[in-house]
């Protein structure tokens, strides 16, 4: 029995050795989320039988969560880097249709003038008056994916051919997307949309610092920037990964000696076998 209580304790140090490895790894991976493992210990005895001496079976992986804590923000000058300051993110869609949350704010301008994020998703809006910016109409509790746009950056005045040429655009906390053009007008474009669910352990994810929702998230909740549960929106800043590269190194150790202690309880119980297999010899 102690060959399989020692091999569950391998098992389990490998997995938190993965774990640790993969956010090593991902230590510059712009709004990266660290992962934990997470163990419970295993128990078996008769419905009779006395637990105080009965020894444990071992250790189970009960699953690997992400850590949804802060990143640092570091500094990019780029407009179109947004970084979100406390809770929420970014709702994107793919080209398939496929709607996407995310942290990662390096959006860049494509081809078709369309924001778009490093995959090519394209950050979603909520329209705004062009004039004045006001929400039209404002989200509610049943405002969805649905009910938002793609953000278009038109390089002329409402996308006409002799228009003023775009001079500059601008984000604000709240997340107001404004263009200014040659001739002085200012024309506001969106208000970028943010998402917060339930129960962020419940998302699932897609990688490249994206997630999607899952019955266990619960149904995205959509609003604005720098309102009620969601954070500011940063312009000219990027997210960093929430990995601490020193206190993963000493975890590193840490699953490292677990490994070879285990390791070792497993050669312990070899030999002994050993020794009782050869006492008639």
């Amino acid at each position: 029995m102690s060959f399989y209580v020692s091999l569950s304790g391998l098992k389990g140090a490998q997995a938190d050795l993965s774990a640790i490895s993969n956010n090593v790894a991902n230590v510059n991976s712009t709004a990266f989320k660290k992962s934990k493992a997470q163990f419970g210990d295993i128990f078996a005895a008769a419905p009779m039988q006395t637990t105080h001496q009965v020894a444990g079976q071992g250790v189970r992986i009960q699953g690997i969560a992400q850590q949804f804590t802060q990143g640092t923000i570091e500094t990019t000058d780029k407009t179109l880097d947004l970084a979100i300051t406390g809770e929420g993110f970014f709702t994107v869609k793919g080209e398939d249709g496929t709607v996407s949350y995310t942290r990662n704010g390096a959006f860049a301008v494509d081809n078709d003038r369309f924001a778009v994020d490093t995959t090519g998703a394209r950050i979603q809006v909520f329209p705004v008056n062009p004039d004045t910016g006001a929400l039209s109409p404002a989200p509610t509790a049943s405002t969805g994916p649905g009910d938002l746009a793609d953000l278009n950056i038109p390089t002329t005045l409402k996308g006409e051919a002799d228009g003023a040429q775009l001079t500059s655009v601008g984000v604000s906390k709240e997340g107001l997307v404004s263009a200014i053009y040659a001739d002085g007008s200012t024309v506001y474009l969106g208000q970028v949309a943010m998402a917060s669910f339930n129960s962020l352990e419940g998302l699932r994810q897609q990688g490249d610092a994206h997630w999607t929702s899952t019955v266990a998230s619960g149904n995205p909740i959509l609003g604005t920037a720098n309102e009620g549960m969601f954070g500011a929106v940063n312009s000219g800043s990027l997210e960093r990964a929430n990995v601490d590269i020193t206190e993963e190194l000493v975890s590193l150790i840490s699953a490292q000696r677990n490994f070879q202690a285990n390791a070792k309880a497993i050669e312990t119980a070899n030999q002994l076998t050993q020794t009782i297999v050869n006492l008639r010899s």
